[in-house]
């Protein structure tokens, strides 16, 4: 399974990844100082959920449209952060004139970075780079580069500002590289800036997988035991299935100050307003499922 931008814009994991990185972003704006922040696959900013990918896929159907539709029939009952994410969608239709369009991580963040803050949006593939600079064409206080997000993470670290914000979301075309890439980042970023909070988004496939990779980031990120490091899950089929995307997986180190406590209670709402008719979280990873728990505990959402 290929995780294609374009192809899974406006999906059930793209809101779940983007709501969590609104309130990341939100989290260090509560401070005066400035925070750099850093896109290391940025993909090209915004999508056309109109295109041929996204009409092949037609995930977006299940996901940022029927939020959007439940919420324009008073159905939709959200969350503070969930309401947030689709006010942002909504804002960049109008200001774009893009009917459909889907803004990714790079322009989600751009429109709430204050004058101290900065972003450096990084994106290896030619093609998405310059429609990456379309869409962010104008914003101040943001650089692009054209190049491996991985290798350039660490000599952006540590920033003037002593202050980060990282997001890893590779396409994982080459998922047991990507997998292993995305170990040697953390370690790589923290080792420049431990307290850099970090947050990773990966695919759920196979889930015995998923928990050999986090009981390998345990060991790796273990050696500091202060350090905390949150999972948070959104699953739409069962784990092992052949749906191809499972679940939607967030791995955020370092993370701010009551952030488990609102990434609970945005995720519960988007699975109920996803899966609409199974109530609350169930125990094993299934359709409407979630889970927010530190790296190395339960699944329990209780």
């Amino acid at each position: 399974m290929k995780y294609r931008h374009a192809f899974h814009a406006g999906n059930f994991a793209d809101v779940h990844k983007h709501v969590a990185l609104l309130a990341l972003l939100e989290a260090l704006a509560r401070k005066p100082r400035g925070y750099l922040y850093v896109d290391t696959h940025a993909g090209r900013g915004l999508y056309d959920l109109d295109s041929s990918a996204a009409r092949e896929s037609r995930e977006a159907h299940s996901g940022v449209n029927a939020l959007l539709h439940a919420r324009s029939e008073g159905r939709l009952v959200a969350s503070q952060g969930l309401a947030r994410y689709l006010d942002a969608v909504t804002a960049v239709r109008a200001e774009t004139g893009l009917r459909h369009g889907c803004p990714g991580s790079p322009l989600l963040a751009a429109r709430v970075l204050r004058a101290v803050d900065r972003a450096v949006l990084i994106e290896s593939d030619t093609l998405e780079f310059v429609e990456l600079g379309r869409a962010l064409r104008g914003w101040r206080r943001i650089s692009l580069e054209n190049s491996d997000g991985f290798a350039r993470l660490p000599a952006l670290l540590p920033p003037p500002e002593r202050r980060a914000l990282v997001l890893i979301d590779p396409p994982f075309e080459e998922t047991r590289l990507d997998f292993q890439r995305i170990g040697h980042a953390l370690t790589a970023a923290l080792e420049k800036l431990a307290h850099c909070v970090i947050a990773v988004w990966y695919p759920i496939k196979i889930e015995a997988d998923m928990a050999r990779w986090h009981r390998s980031l345990a060991e790796r990120l273990g050696a500091e035991q202060s350090r905390e490091t949150l999972i948070s899950e959104l699953y739409r089929y069962p784990p092992d299935s052949r749906a191809g995307l499972n679940g939607s997986g967030l791995l955020i180190v370092n993370p701010p100050y009551l952030l488990e406590g609102t990434l609970r209670e945005d995720v519960a709402a988007l699975a109920a307003a996803l899966e609409p008719g199974l109530g609350a979280a169930t125990p094993e990873p299934g359709p409407g499922s979630w889970s927010v728990r530190q790296l190395g505990a339960s699944k329990s959402t209780a």
